[in-house]
This record gives structure tokens, sequence and C-alpha cells, in this order.
């Protein structure tokens, strides 16, 4: 019993985090909320699936049956995806706007928090197929240098998310 409910939930991660992969943008979202949406396109794709092929059993019978299964179980997915970014999230599902960092869903304020407590600013992050931020100059790896020195010496940033945001300004 343990072992299904463990295969169930590995199995709706990897259906849900290729949902997210599938649509273009940053989709980030509790673990919870990935596996969620990986199982109800399981069973919607599974039951869609069966009723085409005639029941459960025969969902799988041929290796061109379990292709459509999971390409349907997939496809609901990305459908569930698509809407929570369009409808929770309220962003476009393609385009510029979409590589945006989000700022409302489940656990964005959160994320978006912990990132400026790492002197991070959510709404300039680097974007996959576009031009990174990069700083002015010198001086402004100097002053964002500083603004983390003074977080961890407040106790807001442990020496090791320290070395890690400073790690990645010298990225830049």
């Amino acid at each position: 019993m343990f072992g299904a409910i463990i295969s169930a939930i590995a199995a709706g991660f990897v259906i849900g985090a290729a949902a997210r992969f599938a649509l273009p943008g940053p989709d980030p979202m509790p673990f919870s909320l990935t596996v969620v949406i990986g199982l109800a396109g399981s069973l919607a794709g599974g039951g869609i699936a069966a009723a085409i092929f005639g029941g459960t059993s025969h969902a799988f019978d041929t290796s061109s049956h379990a292709f459509v299964t999971l390409m349907l179980e997939l496809g609901i997915a990305i459908a569930l995806v698509a809407a929570y970014r369009r409808f929770v999230q309220k962003r476009p599902l393609w385009g510029p706007e979409a590589h945006r960092f989000p700022e409302r869903g489940l656990g964005i304020s959160r994320m978006r928090a912990r990132l400026r407590q790492l002197g991070i600013d959510p709404d300039k992050l680097p974007r996959r197929g576009g031009a990174s931020p990069k700083p002015n100059g010198p001086g402004d790896v100097a002053e964002q240098l500083e603004k983390l020195r003074d977080l961890r010496d407040r106790g807001v940033l442990t020496d090791e998310a320290y070395e890690e945001a400073r790690e990645r300004l010298r990225r830049y």
C-alpha cells in the first residue's frame, strides 16, 4: 500500500513537472501543486483513454494504446498548468510577458520575499531566450555586495546564503 502511494506521488510529480516544462516561462509552484496537477492529468487522461479503448484493462494493451494514454495524461496536465497560469497567476501563456516572474499564485509572495532577502529583484531575473540583466558597472556590484553584507550582519542571511548570492553577483 505504501509503495503504491509513493509510486502515485512520483508519477504525479513526473507528469506535473513535464507539463510545467512544456510551457515557456517560469512556473514556480509548490511540490504538492505539481503532484496534484500531475495526478489530475493522469486520472483524467487515463479515464478518457479507457473510454476510447473500451475499459481500463485495454488502455495499456499495446504500446500504441499506452502511448496515446500517456499523451492524453500529459496533454491534460499541460492544460491544467495553462489554466493555473492564466486564471490564478493572470499571466499570458506565451510572449515576453510569459517569461516574467509571476506576481500571484500559491507560494509566490513567499518566494518573492525570499528572493528580495537574498538581494535579488524577482522582476529583473534573467529570462530564457532573452538577454540577462547585467549591472551597469563595478559601482552597482559594490552597492549590491554592501547590501548583502548588511543583510548577513543583521542575521537575515546565513553565511551560506550570503556566499551563494555573492557568487551570483561575480558571474555578472
